[in-house]
């Protein structure tokens, strides 16, 4: 980033900060950096904003311990704005929420369903399916999808919306077990779909 063709003129030398939760994509909270914050941000990785209240650099977690890990970096078409992806390292807001904006910052979707399976994997839960199905081996969990496959594509055949509906998510359900089996993410299967589209 070229922070000489950043317009910090129309603030008294200060440009808007939005900070974005690089995994979920929730908006964490908004923050004002002059030249030297954006440069602390850039070395140190670690969001820093210029204190309207303290008229100082401040570092995001600097007494909490709840850093923003800089993921990203952008600008808009004016150059007067930024938007800064990060990694929260604990609530946002000063009040304990999750973000300056009282939202709650969770993964939603499959990404949510597979952190879960993923948290099953790495420390097991006495009765869980998810764990049964994994400690049943490759084998298994690979015959499952196919079971839900079957089982799906015999309901897509019918005009049952709820049953076909619930087929699909098991179908997804034991997928993304599968892939977890397998070490293999989501994101790289997305990868390689966005691929076929370019």
């Amino acid at each position: 980033m070229n922070i000489s063709e950043l317009n910090f003129t129309q603030s008294n030398g200060l440009i808007p900060c939005i900070v974005q939760d690089a995994e979920t994509s929730i908006v964490l909270m908004l923050g004002y950096m002059n030249k030297e914050a954006l440069e602390k941000t850039l070395f140190e990785k670690k969001v820093t904003f210029f204190s309207r209240s303290k008229q100082r650099l401040w570092t995001k977690g600097e007494t909490s311990g709840h850093f923003l890990e800089m993921v990203s970096i952008a600008t808009d078409c004016d150059r007067d704005t930024l938007l800064i992806k990060a990694k929260p390292n604990g609530a946002v807001c000063h009040t304990g929420a999750d973000t300056c904006f009282d939202e709650k910052n969770k993964k939603s979707g499959l990404i949510f369903l597979e952190e879960i399976i993923h948290s099953r994997k790495k420390n097991p839960k006495i009765g869980s399916y998810t764990n049964s199905l994994l400690d049943s081996g490759i084998n298994k969990v690979a015959q499952k999808v196919g079971e839900e496959a079957v089982e799906l594509v015999i309901e897509a055949k019918d005009n049952n919306k709820d049953l076909f509906i619930n087929e699909a998510a098991d179908l997804m359900y034991h997928f993304l077990v599968l892939l977890a089996a397998k070490n293999i993410s989501l994101t790289e299967v997305e990868h390689v779909l966005h691929k076929r589209h370019k």
